[in-house]
């Protein structure tokens, strides 16, 4: 069944997440080829009246000051996007090159970008077909939209450039040709309305939002795992005591925990504590068997990943705006019966969103990182052995190296959250004096998400080892389907042994699950 692009009905990042994974076919509803047509028609009528419009008779970029005759369309539009294919590195993943093209086909089936219907259904059938635009990572401005990125795509379309088809790379025309497309004859604006917009950005941020969204959901649940083998108290995430500072996802946070956790056998009641120490009360100071209070790791949970929560609705809002917007300069409105020179191919919405999330991803990692060493440190685990080496201990290492692992990707991605929103760099002769470098923060974000998630899983194999020691039989319902899932991937650790095969597995299983998967799925 294919997936169609319909009037006034926005594109969700799920739906362009699991399209762009599950290859679904796409599709025009007729009236949005319509309104795409009624804007290239309005475009016709501005250059039979002899309008001057930026990328139909001027040239671009740097040369924004010459003027370009229509009969010279093809010869410029094919110029422009070879001129600009400048991207360097290794290829996207096809994945994200579908994501990139897919959001491309989302902008442009607003109609307010004055592409000629056949050729946006020829995109789509590129993006339909199975070809895979060869499309290198490094080199996106994000401003005059993703240039590189989608000029890679757009040459494809032009039967230029290279291309993979199932796994066989092949030059652009070749590429097409095994898939019976015929190659775009582009005419005025086209190659312009093709590369000139925010999609490359937003394709691949949207893949790394929805990841990072599901991490961020199972990791409240690996969190009251962690309260579980830490023998956590559960009071300091009543709901009752969040009501007084009403942050959303905080309180979204503190509820959920608190749920979860009042059906453990594992987690403690506070007043058992008050009630231990209040015995042990006397005449002189002295220290207590226990403090009345956990650690900010355990306690603050609630305040530490209730931004995260926040942040990663906001970050979703601003993709999806993004994502259903005509990112293009200029855009030929038919409501308006009027052209408009404009900036909406800047990319500053997306590179802070990506910046945002990275900073979220990393507070988050910073939070995992100091559970894993509550774990490990005898003096700090209330009551758990040494480096949760149960037998043998000295003969064995038990977890030591894993926080080795966790200790350095977490400094690592410390260095990765320098904003790269904030990093512009003038070009084209100052005509584009000020960039958002979103792609390259896109990146980041996805960089750090996949580091995130092997802190998350070495977090997760601490804590499913503590609740082995402690007594697994006693954990609530929701952390024991979580705790009986990881353990199909790792085992029980009685003797020492590379773990490096587990934690890749269970990082990817974090980040790939699907969505809805009942064993990982937050609920009480």
């Amino acid at each position: 069944m294919s997936f169609v692009l319909r009037p006034g009905v926005s594109v969700r990042l799920d739906q362009l997440f699991d399209v762009a994974t599950d290859r679904t076919p796409v599709a025009l509803d007729p009236a949005v080829r319509d309104r795409v047509r009624r804007s290239r028609d309005l475009l016709q009528q501005f250059v039979d009246d002899g309008r001057v419009i930026y990328g139909v008779n001027t040239s671009m970029g740097g040369f924004v000051d010459h003027l370009v005759p229509v009969s010279l369309a093809r010869r410029l539009q094919e110029n422009l996007i070879n001129a600009v294919a400048t991207n360097v590195g290794p290829y996207l993943d096809e994945t994200t090159v579908r994501a990139v093209m897919l959001a491309r086909t989302v902008s442009l089936a607003r109609g307010n970008s004055a592409i000629s219907p056949v050729n946006l259904d020829k995109l789509i059938a590129v993006l339909n077909s199975g070809v895979v635009p060869c499309v290198p990572e490094k080199g996106s401005l994000g401003t005059s939209g993703d240039l590189g990125p989608l000029a890679a795509v757009a040459l494809v379309c032009a039967g230029q450039w290279k291309a993979f088809v199932d796994g066989e790379l092949l030059p652009g025309d070749k590429a097409l040709a095994r898939a019976g497309v015929e190659p775009m004859e582009l005419s005025y604006k086209e190659g312009l309305a093709l590369i000139n917009g925010t999609s490359g950005m937003v394709g691949l941020g949207a893949l790394v939002y929805e990841r990072a969204r599901r991490l961020v959901d199972v990791y409240q649940l690996v969190s009251a795992l962690s309260v579980e083998g830490l023998a956590g108290m559960t009071k300091p995430f009543d709901p009752r005591v969040h009501r007084v500072k009403p942050h959303r996802g905080q309180q979204a946070v503190a509820a959920r925990l608190w749920e979860i956790l009042s059906l453990s056998g594992l987690a403690r009641n506070e007043r058992d504590t008050e009630r231990v120490l209040a015995d042990e009360m006397g005449d002189s100071a002295k220290a207590a068997s226990l403090p009345i209070e956990d650690a900010y790791s355990i306690r603050c949970t609630p305040q530490i990943l209730g931004p995260v929560v926040d942040c990663l609705e906001t970050v979703g809002r601003t993709l999806t705006d993004e994502l259903n917007s005509s990112n293009d300069n200029p855009v030929v409105v038919p409501e308006e019966n009027e052209v408009f020179h404009n900036g909406h191919f800047h990319g500053q919405y997306v590179a802070m969103a990506m910046d945002h999330l990275t900073i979220a991803l990393t507070t988050l990692t910073n939070l995992a990182n100091r559970r894993v060493d509550r774990f490990l440190d005898k003096s700090n685990s209330n009551g758990l052995p040494a480096f949760l080496c149960q037998e043998d201990a000295g003969l064995r290492l038990g977890l030591m190296g894993g926080q080795f692992m966790t200790a350095s990707v977490t400094a690592e991605t410390r260095a990765l959250t320098v904003p790269m929103s904030v990093q512009s760099l003038t070009s084209t002769a100052d005509f584009q004096d000020i960039v958002s470098f979103g792609f390259v923060a896109a990146r980041r974000a996805r960089e750090v998400l996949v580091n995130a998630s092997y802190v998350v899983a070495f977090e997760l194999l601490c804590a499913c080892q503590a609740a082995d020691i402690r007594g697994a039989d006693r954990l609530a319902p929701a952390t024991r389907r979580l705790y009986e899932r990881t353990r199909r991937i790792v085992p029980f650790l009685d003797r020492d042994e590379t773990i490096t095969d587990y934690v890749e597995a269970l990082a990817a299983h974090l980040l790939d699950r699907p969505a809805g998967d009942d064993d990982l799925a937050l609920a009480g």
